[in-house]
């Protein structure tokens, strides 16, 4: 940036490296796809070598780079493709009868965990839209989609918790698997609309192992990964998942991730 000294200069670029992967997270939730969402925060990236300006607000700096992040977005029209075949155009029929900015007001409070007052900087709208459009987008999301889910987790009380809260949300369970193993065994039985999985699993096995195998015979599958360790998952050099949770994890992320997940396939095959 123009008239910045060297040594702030790339103090910021530590700062915005360090912030990435969760940027990564928001804009692969938004979209659904780790190749769009990446799109949309390298295209970020890139106006912020142009115009790093919104660092000079006064801001935090994780406000500041969401906040470019959502003016490339909402520039764009927050695109809902209408080329997409199977599960993926059905979810974008959903999206298109959700209320404007819903979504990413949800995403922001939830997933990313922003205040009401840092979103509303983020969005560029009063706190008291902010709160409205967190209020409607849970009734619409959740109201949306009901599906049968698969939960893969080895520590019981985690596995309890989520199964009380994708219950509530008016969701049925399919099993709780706690190796590799169970999890292909219970799909096999009854195929789930949607897995929800940890990543390390009881006997050592992988839960992103489990996942690529069930996906292999029940094709169009949203997933959610749940992870003490996010960035791991959201460096974009490999296959990765959409859709990620940071333990310890609260209510309020679980069901966000869910309502958005079930809009979406997460068929990748995903890579360790």
């Amino acid at each position: 940036m123009d008239g910045m000294p060297d040594n702030e200069q790339e103090y910021l670029s530590v700062k915005i490296a360090s912030l990435l992967p969760y940027l990564r997270r928001y804009a692969r939730a938004l979209t659904g796809s780790q190749t769009t969402g990446d799109t949309y925060a390298a295209a970020t990236l890139e106006a912020l070598l142009e115009d790093r300006s919104v660092f000079e607000m006064g801001l935090d700096h994780k406000v500041a780079l969401f906040r470019a992040f959502n003016q490339i977005w909402t520039s764009s029209g927050s695109p809902v493709a209408t080329e997409e075949n199977g599960i993926r155009e059905r979810a974008q029929t959903h999206l298109a009868r959700l209320t404007t900015n819903t979504r990413e007001a949800l995403l922001l409070h939830t997933v990313e965990e922003f205040s009401v007052s840092d979103i509303a900087a983020i969005m560029q709208v009063d706190e008291v839209e902010v709160t409205e459009l967190i209020k409607i987008a849970r009734r619409e999301m959740e109201d949306s989609v009901k599906g049968r889910i698969l939960i893969i987790e080895d520590e019981a009380i985690i596995a309890m918790d989520l199964q009380d809260i994708v219950a509530d949300m008016g969701h049925a369970i399919t099993g709780v698997a706690r190796t590799e193993r169970g999890a292909v065994d219970l799909a096999g039985k009854e195929k789930p609309d949607m897995i929800l999985s940890d990543i390390q699993l009881a006997d050592g096995s992988s839960g992103i192992d489990a996942v690529n195998a069930i996906l292999k015979s029940a094709g169009d599958v949203p997933v959610i990964f749940i992870t003490a360790f996010p960035e791991r998952l959201l460096t974009g050099e490999r296959p990765e998942p959409a859709f990620v949770i940071t333990k310890p994890y609260s209510e309020d992320q679980v069901r966000s991730a869910v309502s958005q997940a079930m809009f979406f396939s997460s068929t990748e095959t995903l890579e360790i």
